[in-house]
């Protein structure tokens, strides 16, 4: 009969977890997020999903899609606000989205980020109500270096800008007369996906007088690299405008995001000048109070795209964090739900978020929905009355890193983590032998999850497809690695001449030197909403090789308790 876990156990899990939970916090003054005046904590990350763009465009539509996304797990719905929809009528104003939103998420115990889709889009000026397109004289469009004009309006118009910011902040004060204490609207993005196509920057009237004013030319050339220096800067100073004035009237996070400079496209062949990262310190400069810059993320390359947006703690930014992950869209697909959790694990991340979940097929949102029950789950061990303890919580208290992400694939199998002298090799779960579906032709799916420290020797390991073995540097240094069969063990006998071709020494010593790891034990547990780990059962023999490693197929999603010891 196996042991429960004991209390002292189940208080070194709960202090680890609301230090888990600590750094996943969305609305905080401390140092990662510049947020000046509030001390609302949310001890919670942003387990969201974004609508698809028309997905909330009617009272039906709010009222259908919002139950069901409470219902596949999710703690936080992005969701639409349409300014074509609100001011169909210069200067008059029609709540009732907006209210209804609210009024639904709250019944649901949801969280809503409202997306402000104001004068941009995507880079176009769709969502610009029907008054505004029509009037291009008072409203003047962006314009190629030809004289084309784009379905852009331009940002160095104060026409424009009057209009986008009365529509922006009369959204602010309904916010606020709807959800004063910030119970339900926890993030507000401004625009979406700001940019230029086409050109790399706007040569309208307008913007080819700012640009002659400023010099710009002389400052950084004029290539298109230096026009799309000149238009961040600009887009930049456009969005601190609405920025300044919502936190005059309701304050809480803000955000951009953006469009991705992939598939080696040049300026004006992406949404440019957008807030990417290589363009970072002129929308710092340019928007200062905009707490994240946030990467849509739909390419390949998951993992490089998520490390440009996670920019630690420097002290060359005066104390604060340069930038904290939060992914608010990113392909809903079978792999969303690995990439969730490596980002909380890897990154601390704000949140993640994969677009037009409520279109997606059920193949494609259980990955979702079985993602965040773990996370649900891991950061069950923090309530808010202990996550409060913690409001003084700095980044840099996590300068040693407690927990990881893995992610892997097809092509990107392993990954080697040396936590103080723990080797940890971390795997694909299809690296494994004995599996057919790792042969049988197939594209692998994704494996990841959470690895988190708990105590000298002592991991919990949350996600799906992962498989870890654990030794000590010594161990790591001397193995031999060998072609394993189907059972497991060596694929022939050690005279064999396959054998001899496919064996690595690593350590060209006869003699084994220093100590080895063992699995003491591996449970699977689950975390109740207490916050106490409960025992579900002993994984040993074949589950863990006869010892050899933890793991947890493809297709599971499980927590596991590790516990290690040396000899």
């Amino acid at each position: 009969m196996t042991k429960r876990p004991n209390d002292q156990m189940i208080k070194k899990l709960s202090l680890v977890l609301i230090a888990l939970a600590a750094t996943l916090v969305v609305v905080a003054g401390n140092a990662n997020i510049h947020h000046p005046s509030s001390n609302t904590y949310h001890p919670f990350p942003l387990l969201g999903g974004e609508l698809s763009n028309s997905a909330a465009t009617s009272v039906a539509d709010i009222d259908e899609v919002l139950p069901r996304m409470r219902a596949l797990g999710l703690n936080t719905v992005l969701v639409p606000a349409y300014w074509e929809l609100m001011e169909p009528v210069e200067g008059e104003f029609d709540f009732t989205l907006i209210d209804r939103i609210i009024d639904v998420a709250r019944h649901e115990q949801l969280r809503v980020v409202f997306l402000w889709f104001g004068v941009w889009k995507n880079s176009m000026s769709c969502y610009a109500p029907s008054w505004f397109k029509q009037d291009t004289k008072r409203f003047p469009r962006a314009m190629t270096a030809s004289g084309k004009p784009l379905e852009i309006a331009s940002c160095f118009s104060p026409d424009v800008l009057q209009a986008d910011l009365k529509a922006f902040s009369a959204l602010m004060r309904r916010i606020k007369e709807q959800d004063p204490q910030r119970e339900v609207v926890v993030m507000i993005q401004i625009e979406n996906e700001i940019g230029m196509l086409e050109s790399a920057r706007d040569h309208s009237p307008l913007a080819e007088k700012v640009y002659r004013q400023e010099r710009w030319a002389e400052r950084y050339g004029t290539d298109e690299t230096a026009d799309e220096k000149f238009m961040a800067l600009s887009y930049a100073r456009y969005v601190e405008h609405l920025a300044k004035a919502a936190r005059q009237i309701h304050d809480m996070p803000l955000y951009v995001n953006a469009a991705m400079n992939s598939r080696g496209r040049r300026p004006g062949e992406y949404p440019s000048a957008g807030p990417l990262a290589h363009l970072i310190d002129f929308w710092r400069e340019g928007a200062p109070s905009i707490d994240l810059l946030a990467p849509d993320i739909y390419d390949t390359g998951f993992k490089s795209w998520a490390a440009q947006y996670a920019m630690p703690l420097r002290p060359q930014d005066g104390g604060k964090i340069k930038n904290r992950l939060f992914v608010p869209e990113s392909r809903c697909c079978e792999n969303s739900g690995v990439r969730a959790l490596y980002v909380f694990g890897e990154h601390q991340a704000l949140g993640f978020s994969p677009f037009a979940i409520d279109q997606a097929s059920e193949k494609e949102t259980e990955s979702v929905t079985k993602a965040y029950g773990l996370m649900t789950q891991l950061v069950n061990g923090s309530s808010l009355s202990s996550a409060k303890k913690l409001i003084n919580w700095s980044f840099s208290s996590f300068a040693k890193k407690s927990s990881w992400g893995l992610l892997f694939d097809q092509d990107d199998r392993e990954r080697i983590i040396n936590d103080n002298g723990v080797v940890m090799t971390c795997r694909h779960y299809f690296t494994l032998p004995w599996d057919s579906r790792a042969t049988d032709g197939s594209t692998w799916p994704e494996g990841g999850a959470v690895l988190i420290r708990l105590d000298k020797f002592d991991y919990l390991l949350a996600g799906s497809g992962v498989v870890i073995d654990f030794k000590t540097s010594e161990e790591k240094q001397q193995e031999e690695q060998k072609q394993l069969g189907e059972d497991g063990f060596a694929e022939a006998g050690s005279d064999s001449s396959k054998f001899k071709s496919l064996k690595v020494q690593k350590f060209k010593s006869s003699k084994f030197r220093g100590s080895r790891l063992g699995l003491l034990s591996v449970d699977e547990v689950t975390i109740g909403e207490d916050g106490k780990m409960e025992y579900v059962r002993r994984h040993n023999g074949d589950q863990s090789h006869q010892g050899r490693h933890a793991r947890i197929s493809v297709g599971e999603w499980k927590i596991l308790h590790i516990r290690l010891y040396e000899y």
